[in-house]
């Protein structure tokens, strides 16, 4: 730390108790009460030096012999600082250091101790040693900057708050590596081996490179009120966004007990998580707090961590941050939205009602949020999405995320009993159709639900299942649905009618792609044997879809069997709703057109090996009747 040695003479102070005593030469002539010290001295030094001293002198009332009393109940730094001023009026050494160099400026300034009351007086030393030296170096403008929080009007007074706080802007948003051995008082050296040059002179040691964040640690030491003005001018000078937004993180962390506590093992470096703890502030410095953090975070996706906004949205709501502070959470966590994990969205419900376990409401507004940024910024729509494009394409990658993960968020909300039906419901058709390539997702969050809820009423749970697309189930998921007895008729009929569908339609395409093999091997044959190789290949994959064709038939016909099954119970129902609602489905969804065409394509599929046993079975026939007209001839 720089320093500057002032006065020659031995120290002849002595501290009796509460009081000073200068010891040698005349008996004191006047006494100065500062705060809870006193202070013996001599009249001559003081007024020499300070024009409040000569005029305090002067209008002290002369009582005989007795010493004169002055008080001095504002003068800035207490009197720690009177005690250098002191010394300094008497010739002592006096060392100036940047933690004393504010209070003696200020003192001085508020002392008048200027060049009218003498050469080279205080207020000129002083506010030299603060220009030429402090303010030219990191740690000392830190050190004198955090000096300014206790004698605040008087240092603003001066501009020595500003004057520090700009210095340390500059020296944050310049690379630390430029600046040689009076910038890196912070980090070790490496040596030898360098070639840095100091006032013309080798060292022999060069400075470690430091990363970008290396005054995360030193400016967290500033008070909240310091820290606040101190990044408004950094970002004024253009210091890059993340690195405010990493530097306010920083701080957040060091102040903010509750943001540590879900931190995952990843997230401890040394650039993201304070290596020492402080004691926590009370719970109004922390709402303060994270509502001045709030206010600081630039607004743009990808500066922070979604893990550290969740966590600032977590404490928002325990500290009861006003309405604007949870809002602007909400929003920057909507922005970033496929960047979460489901542990992030798994918020408890910190209300005193208590209705359901976790924020479900909370989760709805960022997902809103999310969908209301993807329009924005030209997110997809059914409009311009084909059907083979729905997964691969690079644009629906982050709706599709998201769509996955409030699809994970469901299942784990699902079994609260106090989750009211309308509420899920909202929140699973609040995600787009198109963002969900396939709802196996959905139906296992609707299945947990309806699994939790065994009381809820037959149209509840219509209502529910409506929001699943049949056609875009698996076919894991279509087969465990089509056993599901908490799913209505209706889905069950849905699901098991779909089913058939893609089978068969994956029938007729391996009995195409069989015919297709086989009028090829006759188009080539008279090349078998220059390929022969490629054609043995060709009739192993025939053999592998064929017992794949196989497999496939046998499940259609254990589909057709459910189905008749359940048309016959539906039927000793005797009900005409239910066999109404039994004709309304196969209305709606061409059951008895689209298996009759499955049959005619299967029919198609099958007419080339019974061709030619239906032509000889014609022949025989044809012979037989030209034998009976020549007998009866």
């Amino acid at each position: 730390m720089a320093c500057m040695k002032l006065g020659s003479k031995s120290d002849a102070f002595q501290k009796q108790g509460q009081a000073w005593f200068w010891t040698t030469g005349l008996p004191s002539d006047i006494i100065v009460n500062v705060e809870e010290i006193s202070f013996h001295l001599h009249k001559f030094p003081l007024l020499s030096r300070s024009g409040v001293m000569e005029r305090l002198i002067a209008e002290a009332p002369e009582e005989g012999d007795k010493k004169c009393v002055i008080s001095l109940p504002n003068i800035p730094g207490g009197a720690k600082t009177f005690e250098h001023v002191t010394k300094f009026c008497y010739g002592v050494k006096l060392e100036l250091t940047a933690s004393n160099v504010v209070y003696l400026r200020c003192a001085s300034e508020h002392l008048k101790m200027t060049e009218e009351y003498g050469e080279g007086n205080l207020s000129t030393l002083t506010e030299t040693f603060l220009t030429q030296v402090v303010l030219r170096n990191w740690k000392d403008s830190l050190k004198a900057l955090q000096t300014c929080d206790d004698i605040l009007p008087h240092a603003e007074e001066l501009n020595v708050t500003k004057r520090c706080l700009e210095s340390l802007a500059t020296k944050a948003c310049t690379d630390p590596n430029l600046f040689g051995w009076p910038m890196m008082e912070h980090g070790p050296m490496q040596s030898p081996g360098g070639s840095v040059m100091w006032n013309g002179i080798s060292t022999g040691a060069r400075p470690k490179h430091s990363n970008s964040d290396w005054w995360y640690e030193d400016v967290s030491t500033l008070s909240l009120p310091l820290y606040k003005r101190l990044i408004s001018i950094m970002e004024s000078h253009g210091n890059r966004q993340e690195l405010l937004a990493g530097s306010l993180a920083y701080y957040a962390k060091k102040f903010l007990p509750g943001l540590n506590r879900r931190q995952g093992a990843n997230e401890t470096t040394a650039c993201l998580m304070p290596m020492t703890l402080v004691a926590s502030p009370s719970e109004e410095e922390q709402k303060v707090l994270l509502e001045v953090i709030d206010q600081l975070l630039p607004v743009q996706k990808g500066l922070v961590s979604t893990k550290f906004l969740f966590g600032l949205l977590r404490t928002a709501m325990i500290l009861k941050s006003n309405r604007s502070c949870l809002a602007n959470l909400e929003k920057r966590i909507g922005m970033q939205l496929e960047q979460a994990t489901l542990e992030d969205l798994l918020m408890p419900s910190f209300s005193h009602s208590m209705e359901t376990l976790y924020n479900v409401d909370c989760v709805q507004r960022i997902l809103e949020h999310f969908l209301a940024m993807d329009q924005i910024t030209g997110g997809s729509s059914p409009c311009s999405i084909e059907d083979g494009q729905l997964i691969g394409s690079p644009s629906l990658t982050p709706i599709t995320t998201v769509a996955k993960l409030i699809d994970g968020y469901l299942a784990e909300v699902a079994p609260d009993v106090n989750l009211k039906p309308p509420k899920f419901q909202a929140l699973a058709a609040a995600v787009p159709e198109y963002a969900r390539p396939l709802d196996d997702g959905l139906y296992r969050a609707i299945d947990i639900y309806l699994k939790s809820h065994p009381w809820l009423a037959e149209s509840d749970r219509e209502q529910l299942c409506r929001l699943i697309d049949c056609q875009k189930l698996s076919l894991e998921a279509c087969t465990h649905a089509a056993q599901n007895e908490r799913l209505p008729l209706r889905i069950i009929v849905q699901v098991l009618f779909f089913e058939q569908l893609q089978l068969r339609t994956s029938i007729a395409g391996c009995f195409l792609v069989s015919d297709n093999l086989d009028g090829s091997r006759q188009l080539r044959s008279g090349f078998a044997g220059s390929t022969d190789g490629g054609w043995a290949t060709a009739v192993r994959e025939n053999q592998v879809l064929k017992v794949g064709m196989d497999s496939m038939r046998m499940r259609v016909c254990e589909l057709e069997k459910e189905c008749s099954s359940m048309r016959n119970e539906i039927e000793k129902l005797g009900r005409t709703k239910v066999s109404s609602t039994w004709g309304n489905v196969s209305k709606k969804f061409g059951f008895k057109m689209k298996s009759q065409m499955c049959s005619a394509q299967e029919g198609s599929v099958s007419k080339q090996n019974n061709g030619s046993v239906k032509i000889e079975k014609a022949k025989d026939r044809h012979g037989k009747h030209k034998k009976s007209s020549s007998s009866n001839g």
